[in-house]
C-alpha cells in the first residue's frame, strides 16, 4: 500500500477516527495494531503471518531478557532473540545470495535458483533491526539509565500488545525510520486528539509528498535511461546528468518517505526520529552519515561499530571497524556485489578521511568549506551509481560509457527536466545554509508550502514504488 494511494490515505483518516473515540481510548494500540496489519497484508497477505511471527518470538525474548536475574539465562535470551532476528533477515534476504555462491563452486546448478522464488518479505531489514535493538536495550538496561522511564509490564499479554505495536507500528513499519526500543517505549500511553501537533504534522506531510509525488517520481521518469542497455547510447553529458538526477532523486524519494511517516506518526502521538538532516551540504563524509538515513548510521553505531571496539583500540582496528561496519551496512541494502562495494567503498571514505584529519594541518577558510562540500557531494553521488544498478558489470559499462560517450549528441530536454526537478533539492540544502548564516528559514512561511501542495495537486509524476522498500 503506497503512501501516495487513495487507500492508504482512507486507512489513516478511519484509523484516526476510531483511535480518539472516548469509549477506544484503552484499546488505541490495539487498533494501531489492526490498522498496521491491514497496511501490510494489503500487499503481502501471507507475509503478515511473519511479521506477527517476529513480534510474538521478540516480545518473549524481551520478556525473559527484563525479569531474569540469573545472568546466564539473560544472556542466553538475549543471544537467542538476537540470533531469531539475524536468521530470519539472512533466510528470506540472502538465502537465495549464498546458495547461489555454493552452486558456483559446487557446480550442482539450479539449487539457488530455487530460493530465489521465496518473496522478500517488504519492511524486514527494518523491522528486524528494531527487535534487535529492542532486546539489546533491556539486555544493556534493564529498565535503567537512558531508559528509566521505560517500564515492562509484568503481565506478559500487555507486554506482548506493546511489543507487536512497537514492531508493527505501520508509518515505519516498511521503510523506517528505525525505531529504537528505549525511545519508542516510553512514548506508549494514551493519546488525546487535543494534543495533536496539527501544524508541524500537515508541513512534514507536504514536504514528505511533495519530496516524493513532484521530485522523486518526476525524476524517476528521467533517471530510467540509466538502466542497461540504454545508458550505452547516452553522450557523457547525459550521463553525469542522470547521476546527478539520482542523486537528487534518491534523496527525494527516502527523505519524502521518512518525513510523511513523522508526520502521520504525529497524528496518532508518537514522535520518530529524525531520518535526514540536508545531507548534501556535508563538509566530510563522517558528516555526511550523520546527515543520511541517521537513524540505520546510529544504529550501527551503537549496536555494532561501538560493541566492536569504535575507535578506543588504535587508528588500525577503527578503520578495520569503520570497514566492517559500512560492509555490513551495504549488505543490510541488499544480497549483491554492488551493495557490499558500496559499503565498502563509504568505508574506505571514513577511514581515509580520518587518516588524513589526524596528519594534516586543517584549513579554515570559509570558500574551503564550499569546496568541501560539493566534492564529498560528488564522491558520495558518484557513489549512487552502485545502487541504482546492483549488477556490477553494469556499473562498469556505465563508467566506461560515461569516458567513451563524449561525442554523442547531447539531449537537451533530459538536461533541462532533470534541472528543473533537481532544483527543489539544492534549493532546499541552500537554504539551510543560509539558515545557518542569517539565522532566518526564508522557506518556512504559508506561500511556500501552498505553492508545494499546488504542485502536488497539479504536477505529480507517474505513480511508483519507494526506493527503499526494495529492502
Amino acid at each position: 500500500m503506497l503512501f501516495n494511494s487513495f487507500p492508504f490515505v482512507l486507512l489513516v483518516l478511519i484509523t484516526a477516527f476510531f483511535y480518539y473515540r472516548k469509549m477506544l481510548l484503552n484499546y488505541q494500540r490495539q487498533i494501531l495494531i489492526i490498522s498496521s496489519c491491514i497496511f501490510y497484508a494489503y500487499g503481502q497477505p501471507l507475509l503478515l503471518a511473519l511479521l506477527l511471527f517476529s513480534a510474538s518470538i521478540n516480545s518473549i525474548a524481551s520478556y525473559y531478557v527484563y525479569f531474569e536475574t540469573n545472568n546466564f539465562r539473560k544472556k542466553l535470551y538475549a543471544t537467542v532473540g538476537v540470533v531469531f532476528n539475524l536468521l530470519v533477515l539472512m533466510y528470506f534476504k540472502y538465502i537465495g545470495l549464498f546458495v547461489s555462491i555454493i552452486d558456483s563452486f559446487t557446480n550442482v546448478g539450479g539449487i539457488g535458483e530455487l530460493f530465489v522464488l521465496i518473496p522478500l518479505p517488504i519492511g524486514i531489514s527494518f523491522y528486524t533491526f528494531q527487535g534487535i535493538s529492542l532486546v539489546v536495550d533491556l539486555y544493556r538496561n534493564n529498565g535503567e539509565d537512558s531508559i528509566n522511564t521505560w517500564h515492562v509490564e509484568k503481565k506478559f499479554s500487555k507486554h506482548f500488545i506493546d511489543t507487536v505495536f512497537f514492531i508493527s507500528f505501520f508509518p515505519q513499519l516498511v521503510a523506517g525510520p528505525i525505531v529504537k526500543a528505549y525511545q519508542f517505549y516510553p512514548q506508549i500511553k494514551h493519546k488525546y486528539f487535543k494534543d495533536i501537533e496539527f501544524e508541524k504534522s500537515v508541513k512534514l506531510l507536504i514536504v514528505g509528498y511533495f519530496f516524493k509525488m513532484v521530485v522523486a517520481d518526476n525524476l524517476k521518469d528521467q533517471t530510467f535511461w540509466m538502466t542497461y542497455p540504454y545508458f550505452e547510447n547516452l553522450s557523457s553529458l547525459n550521463l553525469m546528468a542522470l547521476l546527478f538526477g539520482y542523486s537528487m532523486q534518491i534523496f527525494a524519494d527516502f527523505a519524502g518517505y521518512s518525513l510523511i511517516a513523522i508526520g502521520i506518526a504525529k497524528l496518532y502521538g508518537y514522535n520518530l526520529s529524525r531520518n535526514f538532516c540536508f545531507p548534501y551540504i556535508a563538509k566530510s563524509f563522517s558528516e555526511f552519515w550523520t546527515r543520511w538515513h541517521i537513524s540505520l548510521s546510529t544504529w550501527l553505531k551503537e549496536y555494532l561499530y561501538i560493541p566492536l571496539g569504535g575507535n578506543r583500540k588504535g587508528n588500525m582496528k577503527t578503520y578495520v571497524n569503520l570497514m566492517l561496519v559500512m560492509a555490513f551496512g551495504g549488505l543490510w541494502h541488499g544480497a549483491a556485489l554492488s551493495y557490499v562495494v558500496w559499503g565498502l567503498y563509504h568505508g574506505s571514505l571514513l577511514a581515509v578521511e580520518r587518516f588524513v584529519q589526524k596528519n594534516i594541518i586543517k584549513i579554515k577558510n570559509p570558500m574551503f568549506d564550499y569546496l568541501k562540500i560539493i566534492f564529498v557531494f560528488s564522491v558520495v553521488t558518484i557513489g549512487w551509481l552502485l545502487f541504482k544498478l546492483p549488477n556490477f558489470d553494469q556499473v562498469i559499462l556505465y563508467v566506461k560509457a560515461f569516458f567513451e560517450n563524449s561525442s554523442l549528441s547531447i539531449n537537451k530536454l533530459s538536461l533541462l527536466l532533470i534541472a528543473c526537478y533537481s532544483m527543489p533539492i539544492v534549493i532546499y540544502h541552500l537554504s539551510y545554509l543560509s539558515y545557518q548564516r542569517t539565522g532566518k528559514n526564508y522557506l518556512n512561511n504559508n506561500l511556500v508550502y501552498s505553492v508545494m501542495f499546488f504542485l502536488i495537486v497539479t504536477n505529480s509524476g507517474s505513480s511508483g514504488e519507494f526506493i527503499y522498500f526494495q529492502f
